[in-house]
């Protein structure tokens, strides 16, 4: 007999772990940016909430919280050599912390923004970014490449990539606005692959693009759907996406109208980018659907934690409730 919540096939299967999250009493996380696991496989939940990192053991268990009052809009988490890497979009800033939240040295200046002519006002506000500037203007991600750089897409205010040396000083930043090979709408995340391929979700020109560690354009993936973030399973060569909804009656951020309903899903596929399999469904609050995957992450077992803001996606359809998810947990079969 089928498993319910059973997603995924082959080796590629995987089932949902109902009620995984055990969050204190009277506390909530609303939108869930992005999820990241420690080398003890700790689940470190970066949110928008009074509590912005909550961590969980494996099995869910609730173990601590820290950054309460530190981050103004919390959107990308890494966790690399046991360092916390946290993109504040609004603050202007990515933070090196410890597992215990101990500042340990930040990119950026708070409240800084580096000048691209963006403005914040309306749907279309990507229409107003003039000019790709240099760090950051709403940073979205960090990832560490092999050799320790640092790489950082800044993209709801810019349009660009970041390359920094370890100690973080700026080596080279690359883009500008718009939808030709090497630009970007909205670069929401990037991965540096074990190979130092440097994978940028271009979420808004529904692509991913390829690059080596110096920014030459090497491929690109256009058989996506706003792709908000991606992980590599590097040992099995899977590439993990989140990709949101495209709705009819709202548009692209760049003011482009969506060509047809499209449900957000996550996807998984082979290093060429074919597609391996997907899933998601019509409900957006059910169990294995999503409303706006925005945050993936993968642990050494092979699970996959998925964070979304769902708040932020469904309540402008009025769809959003509190007993939909945003944080969910698939353990490999």
């Amino acid at each position: 007999m089928a498993r319910a919540n059973v997603v995924g096939e082959g080796e590629l299967t995987l089932e949902l772990v109902p009620d995984w999250e055990q969050l204190p009493s009277g506390w909530s996380h609303g939108d869930v940016a992005g999820v990241a696991t420690d080398s003890q496989d700790r689940v470190f939940v970066f949110n928008r909430s009074e509590h912005p990192v909550i961590i969980y053991d494996r099995d869910g268990r609730f173990l601590g919280s820290w950054g309460e009052g530190v981050f103004t809009r919390p959107h990308g988490i890494t966790i690399h050599r046991d360092v916390v890497y946290c993109a504040d979009d609004t603050d202007h800033t990515v933070r090196a912390l410890t597992l215990e939240g101990k500042l340990l040295w930040t990119l950026g200046t708070a409240n800084q923004p580096s000048d691209t002519g963006y403005s914040p006002e309306g749907r279309a506000n990507l229409l107003s970014i003039k000019r790709g500037a240099g760090p950051f203007n709403r940073p979205t991600r960090l990832a560490v490449s092999p050799n320790g750089e640092l790489y950082v897409s800044d993209g709801y205010g810019n349009a660009r990539v970041h390359r920094f040396s370890a100690d973080g000083q700026l080596i080279q930043s690359w883009g500008e606005p718009g939808s030709s090979p090497g630009q970007f709408n909205l670069p929401h995340s990037v991965w540096v692959h074990t190979d130092s391929r440097v994978f940028v979700c271009d979420r808004e020109n529904d692509r991913i693009q390829i690059f080596s560690p110096s920014f030459e354009l090497l491929s690109m993936w256009t058989s996506v759907t706003r792709p908000g973030d991606l992980c590599i399973d590097a040992s099995r060569g899977h590439v993990f996406v989140g990709e949101m909804a495209w709705n009819t009656d709202e548009t692209h951020m760049d003011g482009r109208p969506f060509a047809e309903s499209r449900l957000a899903q996550m996807s998984v596929r082979d290093m060429q980018g074919n597609l391996l399999t997907r899933w998601g469904g019509d409900d957006p609050c059910g169990p294995s659907s999503f409303a706006s995957p925005h945050g993936l992450c993968l642990d050494s077992h092979g699970d996959l934690y998925v964070g979304e803001v769902t708040h932020t996606a469904l309540s402008r359809s009025g769809r959003w409730t509190p007993a939909c998810h945003s944080l969910q947990k698939f353990a490999r079969v």
